[in-house]
């Protein structure tokens, strides 16, 4: 039998938000120090990143073959690099090939290109629904694709981390790196969304 804390049945926010007031008047930690750890991560060390990568390696041919080669080398030409991000593979979409990526174990996410997790990546739903019956999920989560698109399934593991190069929309030809870069989600080099042109639903 398991016996809950009245603390315990709070919501996770409350209980955080409660935790963060006793460490802050207790002096135990600086709010300013925290507050910069949070911006780093969702501004800097974010999926902006990770966009940045996908972005040189659509415009960049040879980038890209160094990429899908040494994912951890090439992302480090670029700056990114640190914990979380030591082993990072990179798996191509093509067409007819669809990459997603899931860490069954529990929530091991390349920090440098993609930030940290989001709620629903780390969702025991999530880990354990996207490896026994991918296609569902993913029609669950807004991505529709057809039968014959084979969809490969990676696990993430404290030894090595995936981040998916989505494929390059069409009619971008004329757009430059940066404005590419400004197309890429998080959602699509986790490979549950695909990258859409301007204007494109």
């Amino acid at each position: 039998m398991t016996f809950q804390t009245e603390a315990s049945r709070l919501p996770v926010e409350l209980r955080t938000e409660a935790l963060e007031s006793i460490l802050v008047e207790r002096n135990l930690v600086d709010t300013k120090v925290m507050d910069t750890y949070i911006k780093m991560y969702e501004q800097d060390i974010g999926p902006m990143n990770g966009a940045k990568v996908v972005a040189k390696a659509w415009v960049d041919s040879q980038y890209k073959a160094r990429l899908l080669e040494d994912g951890t080398g090439s992302i480090a030409e670029l700056g990114f690099k640190g914990p979380q991000g030591e082993h990072i593979v990179v798996v191509e979409n093509k067409p007819g090939t669809h990459n997603v990526i899931v860490c069954t174990l529990c929530s091991c996410y390349p920090w440098p290109v993609l930030g940290l997790p989001p709620t629903w990546y780390k969702d025991p739903a999530y880990r354990s629904r996207m490896v026994r019956e991918p296609r569902k999920l993913l029609s669950e989560m807004g991505l529709e694709l057809d039968e014959d698109v084979d969809i490969q399934v990676w696990d993430s593991s404290s030894e090595v981390r995936y981040l998916v190069l989505p494929e390059r929309p069409a009619g971008t030809e004329d757009m430059s790196e940066e404005e590419l870069a400004g197309l890429v989600t998080r959602d699509a080099m986790v490979g549950v969304a695909n990258v859409s042109a301007p204007g494109q639903a």
